[in-house]
């Protein structure tokens, strides 16, 4: 628990700081723009001012400077300093009432809501506080535990504003002689050796010379916040597709992007061919590309098989049945692996549908589908996964990309299938 009253005996006096005199302290050193790790010599010194001022030795001190003897008050302040700082009831009070924060304890701490909520009261709402607490549960009061990919982005902003006081620098080994003979001081700093050097440089390193992003348009913009910072100075090479974006809110993953990349010049290479999908399935992510991304052209397909996506809709039947089916029709008709993608609330569901048809067959949420490809897909229920979140048509559009040979589209009652089977949303 943080101390609210501190006690300390200088100078032959018994001084006292109470709660809402160490508050007032608190608040001015967090004044400094210093991140709050850096920040505790200035609190440190804001507590000995303070304690200075009730010491009564303040005024004597003042008489000599008036007098003209500067050097007599500094020398009196300065015993004061060396006095309290000694103290063992002081250090511990400084130890404990501003201790040295980690990034893996704010994060734990981040798990009880209540706290959460006054921290973040400006910028979360308390049902998104509720769940950004509880997600968190999984890390452990000391902070460790499994972290998400998010995660490291929310440890690398909280170092940023914690700050890391600095290390002092190990000495050399010494023989337990030499402290008692007191070579010691004599003897000198040991080198460190090219590989400490290197693995020392390797963990300091922020900065790189150039940065390569990948699959950038799924980047949050904390995580654009992060890797700005590593390549401030840096040549970049951004890759990404902005119709295959599960980010929610594009543009406001642009603007952390343009401000991690700021003012450098910028040159824009579009690809214009599409070499996964044959023509036949290509036409048919177009229109959903249309949906979600108004005025973006589709790349063009090289080359075409003349098979047509295959549309099943399930009537008054076991949805599972039907997507089993369809999965081991596929098996019949391709010799490489079959990719059955359904709505990410669906996954556990789909792997028992489809359990006992061999490893050639892997069920997926429509999210983990990005970036992997399949030899056939079938895509379940299109207007589940295009409700199940506001990149929904976005993550559909990647879902019926997956497929470079045959694909087939199975809908439920959700999807208003036409008497060909066909949903909605993939009608002309």
């Amino acid at each position: 628990a943080t101390p609210t009253r501190l006690r300390v005996v200088a100078l032959g006096r018994r001084l006292e700081l109470e709660s809402d005199e160490l508050h007032r302290i608190r608040q001015s050193a967090l004044g400094g723009a210093a991140p709050v790790n850096l920040l505790r010599p200035r609190a440190r010194k804001l507590l000995l001012d303070a304690l200075w001022a009730k010491s009564g030795a303040a005024a004597r001190a003042g008489e000599y400077v008036a007098k003209g003897d500067a050097e007599l008050a500094a020398e009196l302040r300065g015993g004061f300093d060396d006095d309290v700082t000694t103290e063992d009831s002081f250090i511990e009070f400084l130890d404990a009432w501003w201790p040295e924060l980690t990034a893996r304890g704010v994060l734990a701490a981040m798990a009880d809501e209540r706290r959460l909520g006054r921290w973040a009261r400006r910028i979360l709402n308390p049902n998104e506080t509720r769940k950004v607490a509880r997600s968190l549960r999984r890390v452990g009061p000391d902070g460790t535990g499994p972290l998400s990919v998010h995660d490291v982005a929310i440890l690398d902003e909280l170092e940023q504003l914690l700050g890391s006081p600095p290390r002092q620098r190990k000495r050399r080994d010494l023989d337990p002689l030499d402290q008692l003979t007191g070579l010691e001081e004599l003897m000198p700093q040991r080198e460190e050796s090219q590989r400490e050097r290197a693995e020392r440089l390797a963990a300091e390193r922020t900065e790189y010379a150039h940065v390569i992003v990948d699959e950038a348009q799924d980047l949050t913009p904390m995580q654009w916040r992060m890797v700005g910072r590593r390549g401030r100075h840096a040549t970049w090479t951004v890759v990404g597709d902005a119709a295959q974006s599960s980010w929610s809110d594009p543009d406001e993953a642009a603007e952390a992007r343009d401000e991690a990349l700021g003012n450098r010049p910028r040159r824009h290479f579009t690809l214009t061919v599409n070499y996964r999908n044959p023509a036949e399935i290509a036409a048919l992510a177009a229109k959903v590309l249309a949906l979600a991304m108004p005025g973006m052209e589709s790349p063009a397909a090289v080359r075409s098989t003349g098979v047509e996506p295959r549309f099943s809709a399930v009537r008054d039947g076991d949805l599972a049945q039907v997507v089993r089916e369809e999965a081991a029709r596929l098996l019949a008709r391709v010799d490489g692996t079959i990719g059955v993608v359904v709505a990410m609330g669906r996954r556990e569901q789909a792997a028992r549908w489809l359990a006992g048809l061999g490893d050639r067959v892997v069920a997926l949420g429509s999210l983990e589908a990005k970036g992997l490809e399949y030899d056939a897909t079938v895509v379940v229920s299109p207007a589940e996964i295009a409700d199940e979140s506001p990149a929904g048509l976005r993550v559909l559009y990647v879902a019926l990309t997956r497929a470079t040979q045959q694909l087939t589209v199975v809908s439920a009652d959700r999807d208003d299938p036409d008497g060909r089977g066909v949903p909605d949303l993939l009608r002309d």
